[in-house]
């Protein structure tokens, strides 16, 4: 091809790749594999290459800049990014359209609701379609330019899509002809989901590093990186909220269907009100789904929906009249620490927990939270008696995620490491390479009983009933020691415990004897050996198959086992070395317990290596993970370079990304179903 064939045909792939990330990253569609479309991608970046002078802005390879910038520029904002004002329950937002009617008597209000994302907002100027600019909100009138970390976000558009399907046809030709020859401005806010953040947190915490707090914080931070690769590593989304360019929409909702013609993401959430009871019940539906969303919310944005009322309303300080964030029960509080002590884990892991003045965080009273490492407490500067900030998400241990140190009084306690274990007294030792300390002592009593707690739980034993409270009063009243006495109790020892009704005696002792019938896998996840996860257990009893040929095996053999590295071998081998474990197993063995292999395995998988990534329709995590088991062979749990496939669902995680950058193969449901089907 001459080079005119070559600009003809950089266009044509421009063009197709464009599509195909709209599909992928704002309508969650998928029309050709990732593979194929990585290709097409490598085949642009080879004619760019031959030919530099083809690279355009709007091409997909600019999506990660080059060398890492040495400061932001300023910008100043044509149109100010005003903030939100906050309202926190029906009388506040009651109040609030009574301030709107003395202001506007004579006009009547309609609402548009929309979801309020936890994320950090960001304008983008695109002139003749194509984006060349995009800011931090900084401090309203004046932002930084970080065009550059922007661009490496899929979900938003390097250039604007010529739009054919708004309902108003003024609208459509007045975008169009700036699309062609003028400029149009874009507001919304990058944000991390859920699973992101947990992905990179369970990475730092497996090297050893301090968690981060939240998703918004390191949305915000990555932004701010003067390096567009650190940017472009963190699975970084965009949602668009608003349009400032005079595009001729009369009403709020407007621009929303403005924004998805145009290629971006947009809220799929959204409502029109005509009253203040309709705001209420979507604000009340969207707070009780709140967490299946992938991402973090934190209320609802309530408008005026008709623009001309809205700039009409003006603004007082630093916000819009016309707008309040309705927010839910906040997920954090502010509190004071009044004691730091030492918890001992199960595998003597000492984690320093803090007793809080109790504080209600979503109708939960709250009165300890997690410092995770001495190293945490000391990136926090946290001291006793300081108010701190307290973040509670779910199901987690609430943790403290900053200290308010301007309130501090004078009055406050440094906190230092203890160096011994505040149960047993042993010496606390703080392994080399690693961020905790840990009591060594085996027979600590706070190790036995979190080891017992994790003996019976719905993992290992899974004996219902049996929860840590009724476990540590069994050790208190000196009925169980260890994990096999739990096997020898009878009826008449329970009856005489307060609070144990013969009924539910009854239930406990027959789920006890019920758990004499265990799997491999579950058995050796039950001896709550370090750094062994309910995986490992599995891929350790699929390849022994029997108890006493894993007790005999040597690094070597285990570390030939997929995700079982060198220390997670060393472990195993040093924990069957140990005459009290592998008295723990025959102890355990001669009470009955009847340990059976997995089922057989077959071939036509074998070798071959998964990593999931995503949500799947039809299977669950778990359920995928032991049909690939059951084929011969492995789901993994991090990308590498030895990895065969990657299966993606919906909304994939940051595996993807790097499953792309390694060259894995990448393969939807439909095509792991076929692999895993019978025929």
């Amino acid at each position: 091809m001459n080079k005119e064939q070559y600009r003809q045909r950089a266009e044509k792939l421009k063009k197709m790749i464009r599509h195909h990330r709209y599909l992928y990253h704002v309508l969650n569609r998928q029309e050709i594999e990732e593979s194929v479309l990585d290709s097409l991608k490598h085949e642009l970046y080879q004619i760019e290459q031959k030919y530099p002078e083809l690279v355009t802005l709007d091409s997909p390879t600019q999506r990660v800049g080059g060398e890492p910038l040495k400061k932001f520029d300023k910008v100043q904002h044509e149109t100010p990014m005003l903030s939100i004002e906050d309202v926190f329950s029906e009388k506040e937002l009651k109040n609030w359209n009574s301030y709107l009617e003395r202001l506007a008597p004579s006009d009547n209000i309609d609402w548009f609701c929309e979801l309020k994302i936890d994320g950090f907002a960001v304008t983008l100027i695109y002139e003749k379609g194509i984006l060349i600019r995009g800011a931090t909100r900084g401090n309203g009138a004046e932002g930084e330019n970080v065009t550059q970390n922007l661009k490496t976000i899929e979900s938003i558009p390097l250039k604007l899509s010529v739009c054919t399907e708004i309902s108003s046809l003024k609208i459509q030709k007045r975008t169009e002809d700036l699309i062609k020859s003028g400029k149009i401005e874009i507001r919304g806010e990058v944000y991390m989901t859920k699973k992101a953040f947990q992905k990179i947190n369970e990475e730092r915490q497996r090297k050893g590093e301090a968690v981060y707090a939240n998703p918004r914080n390191i949305a915000a931070g990555s932004i701010r990186q003067l390096d567009s690769k650190l940017a472009a590593s963190r699975d970084l989304n965009f949602l668009a909220y608003g349009i400032v360019t005079d595009l001729g929409q009369k009403q709020h909702s407007q621009e929303h269907e403005i924004l998805k013609c145009l290629g971006f993401a947009a809220d799929k959430n959204v409502k029109e009100c005509k009253t203040l009871e309709e705001i209420t019940k979507f604000w009340r539906r969207i707070n009780k789904k709140r967490d299946s969303f992938s991402f973090q919310i934190d209320g609802v944005v309530v408008s005026v929906n008709n623009n001309i009322l809205f700039k009409k309303l003006g603004v007082a300080g630093k916000s819009s009249r016309g707008a309040r964030a309705f927010k839910f029960s906040a997920k954090r509080a502010a509190t004071q620490i009044e004691d730091i002590r030492i918890q001992i884990g199960r595998t003597g892991a000492a984690t320093p927990i803090a007793y809080l003045r109790p504080v209600n965080i979503e109708g939960t009273t709250i009165s300890r939270a997690t410092l995770h490492n001495a190293d945490e407490i000391q990136r926090l500067g946290v001291k006793i008696g300081d108010t701190v900030i307290i973040e509670r998400a779910g199901d987690v241990i609430p943790v403290v995620v900053e200290a308010l140190t301007e309130l501090r009084v004078g009055g406050e306690e440094k906190f230092c490491m203890p160096k011994v274990c505040p149960i047993c007294e042993s010496p606390l030792k703080r392994p080399e390479g690693e961020v905790i300390w840990r009591c060594l002592n085996k027979d600590c009593q706070a190790q036995r009983k979190r080891s017992l707690h994790h003996f019976v739980s719905k993992k290992a034993f899974d004996i219902d009933g049996l929860g840590p409270k009724v476990i540590n009063r069994l050790i208190e009243e000196n009925l169980i020691s260890q994990a096999s006495d739990l096997f020898n109790l009878q009826e008449g020892d329970l009856m005489l415990l307060e609070r144990f009704a013969e009924k539910s005696v009854s239930n406990l002792i027959a789920s006890i004897q019920k758990s004499k019938k265990i799997s491999l896998a579950r058995f050796i996840y039950a001896m709550g050996i370090r750094h062994i996860g309910e995986g490992m257990s599995i891929n350790l009893a699929n390849y022994f198959r029997a108890i006493n040929k894993l007790q005999n095996a040597s690094v070597e053999e285990l570390k030939n086992i997929p995700d079982i590295g060198e220390k997670a071998a060393i472990s195993i081998n040093n924990w069957f070395k140990s005459e009290n474990n592998r008295q723990i197993v025959e102890r355990l063995l001669r009470k009955g317990i009847k340990i059976f292999a997995p089922p057989p395995i077959g071939k036509k998988l074998k070798g071959k290596t998964f990593i999931l990534t995503g949500s799947l329709k039809t299977l669950t995590r778990s359920g995928a993970e032991k049909r690939i088991r059951l084929l011969g062979g492995h789901p993994l749990s991090s990308v590498s370079k030895e990895t065969n496939y990657i299966v993606t669902g919906k909304n994939p995680g940051s595996k993807l990304a790097k499953a792309r950058q390694l060259g894995i193969k990448i393969i939807e449901e439909k095509e792991f179903l076929k692999m895993i089907s019978k025929t």
